[in-house]
């Protein structure tokens, strides 16, 4: 599947949020203590960036049905997104291994990135 501008540069933002709060969370702890955080935030990331890929999908397809079947595909997709995000918060909550806060944040980055690509 090809990815349009706005995908890319969504991931871009994402990627550099992601490396931001790694970099300062190294910063902040000096030591080895920040690798749940950092795990985190990339299992995070990466839920960000597959929603970017999803969402892309979803639009390319909903462009080709009709209105009323595409309303319901995206609110079907949309749906599962938040399920698949939640999902994987649960998981980082219940995981000793994973720092929560990371995975929110790099959770959040799809958010910040959508208002800054949005800004630019």
């Amino acid at each position: 599947m090809k990815l349009s501008g706005l995908g890319k540069r969504l991931i871009v933002v994402i990627s550099i949020i992601a490396f931001l709060f790694i970099i300062g969370s190294a910063i902040y702890y000096r030591s080895l203590y920040f690798l749940p955080f950092m795990i985190g935030v990339i299992l995070g990331t990466v839920v960000s960036i597959t929603k970017v890929f999803l969402l892309e999908r979803t639009v390319d397809k909903a462009l080709a049905m009709e209105p009323k079947d595409a309303k319901n595909y995206t609110s079907l997709h949309h749906v599962l997104r938040l399920m698949f995000t939640g999902v994987v918060l649960v998981f980082s909550a219940i995981a000793p291994q994973i720092n929560l806060w990371g995975a929110v944040v790099g959770v959040l980055a799809f958010q910040f990135a959508i208002y800054s690509v949005r800004f630019m």
